[in-house]
């Protein structure tokens, strides 16, 4: 995986960067895996209701197998691809019974490699598997927190968990945030980190980039009048006053929003650093 930096031959190449991932290949998107893409870019009933979104360059959503349910089925990585909705790579896999799906792709995966789904897999990269048969100290991502719905934790670019121990049915992961979480041992989990770990190093580089990306101009509340933001007004350049607030006048950065009694609290054995 490299960065390409662009020469500075205009302001909006000046400070532009794009990763290049080595394991991509060329071929386009699977037809049969892919459907419309229906976007609302921010507004109800033709009123903004989100701030900051609109526009967007046209995309096509690509049919994600978070679950992995083709059980003990070898499946052969036919592809590595980019997902225009998401910040890691996705993996065409075909398998031997014929079907062909998209899965995350982790770290390491190449074209022509196999991946497999069991209880008892091989622990190797891109092998799903349940967790009280990974090893403790094992990277592992898109975990179940709910045995048979599908991944739904660490599965952004570059993410990976840690297992740290399997006691009493119940394992503990150490997320990326730091926070230490009770899981089911019965739940499965896809060995190897999250690709494409080098998102972040992106400079986008010109406004424009942003309304492709679908990001409208976010405009500071103190640049604003009294009238718009509860940090308006002033003469220059003013402090904020009392607490930050949203819009709205509710408390901002750093107010918890949790819920006291939330379900999940039991599950929690560490809280995430600070």
């Amino acid at each position: 995986m490299a960065i390409k930096v662009y020469k500075r031959n205009t302001a909006g190449r000046r400070n532009m960067s794009v990763v290049k991932p080595d394991a991509m290949t060329d071929k386009k998107p699977e037809r049969s895996l892919m459907s419309k893409l229906h976007r609302k870019f921010g507004r109800s009933n033709g009123k903004i209701s989100v701030r900051h979104k609109g526009g967007a360059h046209k995309r096509r959503y690509r049919l994600i197998d978070f679950k992995q349910n083709k059980f003990n089925i070898p499946g052969k990585i036919a592809a590595i691809e980019r997902d225009p909705n998401r910040s890691a790579l996705i993996a065409l896999i075909n398998y031997n019974d014929g079907e062909k799906r998209y899965v995350m792709a982790t770290d390491g995966m190449r074209q022509g490699g196999t991946i497999m789904t069991a209880e008892q897999a091989p622990v190797a990269n891109g092998n799903r598997l349940i967790l009280k048969n990974i090893p403790v100290g094992t990277i592992i991502s898109n975990i179940e927190i709910i045995a048979g719905k599908g991944g739904q934790i660490v599965r952004s670019a570059g993410s990976g968990a840690t297992l740290m121990a399997v006691d009493e049915h119940m394992a503990q992961v150490k997320l990326p945030s730091g926070e230490i979480r009770l899981v089911h041992e019965g739940c499965y989990a896809t060995i190897g980190q999250v690709s494409n770990f080098e998102h972040n190093a992106i400079r986008i580089g010109k406004a424009g980039k942003s309304r492709w990306l679908g990001r409208r101009p976010a405009v500071r509340g103190t640049a604003m009048n009294p009238v718009d933001h509860p940090h308006g007004g002033g003469e220059g350049r003013q402090p904020l006053g009392m607490h930050p607030k949203t819009p709205w006048g509710k408390p901002a950065l750093g107010k918890r929003t949790r819920k006291k009694y939330k379900y999940s609290n039991k599950f929690i054995v560490k809280r995430r650093r600070k």
